[in-house]
């Protein structure tokens, strides 16, 4: 049913020019109780017997360790990008994070009296923030693809800025768990962080010398299912040792696909391999799961805080990534261009969310207010970049050139690690 109702809702997607990834989420909603459970709730029970949950959420909680180790193989940045083009990706990438976070920082005591019984205020702050400065770069880069944008000037700093971001957010999110649970276990807080540090440590000073040895000496052109099945292994025990250590297992699997080579044939075999299922399996029992965290009592007198959060959302990223964009000498259409892409949000927003809920961080009428908002600013994102194509379309100097003062235009094929 999870997957005929989400191959179904990715028809309707399609056709409005919407990327499948909102029907993938909305799936779980509209199953869920917020949907279904409003408009026939004896139905529940019988689509999600209790008996079966936890059997859906370790098929979810793998596939997104599957997903996140292929994200942490791909996290690269452009090496061969124009000064230009590197320093307005960073100013936008500091400046979409710093923003966005501290207007949620300034409304989250409003927020915090829908908080779990016993969650502190400022690990529910500090994770709240974070929530809002998250940018997909896996939905921005398909919409870009689709667009033929990929290699535009605003294409490449939003790409290269959320990357930043998503480096930054993936960083700071198991210290904010930590912080969490040092409130009701210091030792174990501190335990947790000296593992992932221990962890971190050997993920980059051992294993990934290890697996660029190895890769150097696999045949040219060819990854054969051995080294796959291998690697698969590495992500899994890396996923299993965070879950262990108290983080979430998607901490592991995408550590450990940072420390593979960033080699095109290497990432072209694992998604070949990975990502059939990974996504269209394992992935929609993910967001089946999230969606049961939405409730229709989530929504019920809270229409003006769901407004303030959606604007705080949306304001944040649009002014952030504009200001960065501006700051570099970026003309309004892109710079407006980049803000609307830096306010997509896609499924890395929903799997922060999880992780905060499964924290204990969220209660059900946050995540299904912080899951709305994660909807809409991914839905705006096509429409919004059709309307600036209209207009505020305007002749860029040279594009990349003006602000590198290149003649050759820089190529996204060359890429480094984050």
């Amino acid at each position: 049913m999870i997957l005929a109702v989400g191959r179904a809702l990715a028809e309707v997607i399609r056709r409005l020019g919407q990327p499948v990834v909102i029907a993938e989420m909305l799936t779980g909603f509209v199953l869920g109780p917020a949907a279904l459970g409003e408009l026939f709730p004896q139905w529940i029970g019988a689509v999600f017997p209790v008996s079966g949950i936890g059997g859906l959420q370790a098929l979810g909680e793998i596939g997104l360790a599957l997903f996140m180790f292929v994200v942490g193989a791909e996290l690269c940045l452009p090496s061969s990008a124009p000064r230009g083009a590197r320093l307005a990706s960073t100013l936008v990438g500091t400046l979409s994070i710093a923003v966005p976070a501290l207007l949620a920082l300034a409304i989250a005591p409003l927020l915090f009296s829908y908080a779990p019984v016993g969650v502190a205020f400022w690990p529910f702050a500090l994770f709240f923030s974070l929530a809002m400065a998250t940018t997909a770069v896996p939905v921005m880069a398909h919409m870009l693809k689709e667009r033929g944008q990929v290699n535009s000037d605003a294409g490449m700093i939003s790409l290269s800025a959320a990357t930043l971001g998503d480096v930054f957010v993936w960083l700071s999110l198991p210290l904010v768990l930590g912080i969490a649970k040092a409130k009701t276990d210091l030792a174990g807080a501190t335990g947790t962080i000296m593992g992932l540090l221990v962890l971190v440590a050997i993920a980059m000073l051992l294993v990934r010398p290890l697996v660029a040895t190895r890769w150097s000496r696999a045949p040219a052109g060819k990854v054969g299912m051995g080294t796959i099945g291998a690697l698969l292994a590495g992500a899994l025990t890396f996923a299993a040792i965070t879950d262990w250590l108290g983080l979430h297992s998607v901490f592991g699997a995408l550590l450990f696909g940072l420390c593979l080579p960033r080699d095109k044939r290497l990432l072209a075999a694992l998604e070949d391999a990975i990502l059939p299922i990974s996504a269209l399996v394992l992935l929609p029992c993910f967001f089946a799961v999230a969606g049961l965290n939405t409730t229709g009592d989530g929504f019920r007198g809270v229409g003006p805080v769901l407004i303030l959060v959606l604007m705080v959302a949306i304001i944040g990223k649009l002014a952030g990534g504009a200001m960065g964009a501006k700051l570099a000498g970026r003309s309004w259409q892109t710079a407006v261009s980049v803000g609307v892409l830096m306010n997509t949000r896609g499924m890395m927003e929903l799997v922060v969310l999880k992780i905060g809920y499964d924290a204990g961080l969220l209660s059900g009428t946050q995540f299904s207010m912080i899951f709305i908002m994660a909807i809409v600013t991914t839905a705006m994102t096509n429409p919004l970049l059709n309307l600036i194509d209209r207009f505020l379309r305007q002749p860029e100097p040279i594009g990349l050139h003006a602000a590198s003062g290149s003649s050759d235009v820089a190529d996204t094929t060359d890429i480094e690690p984050a």
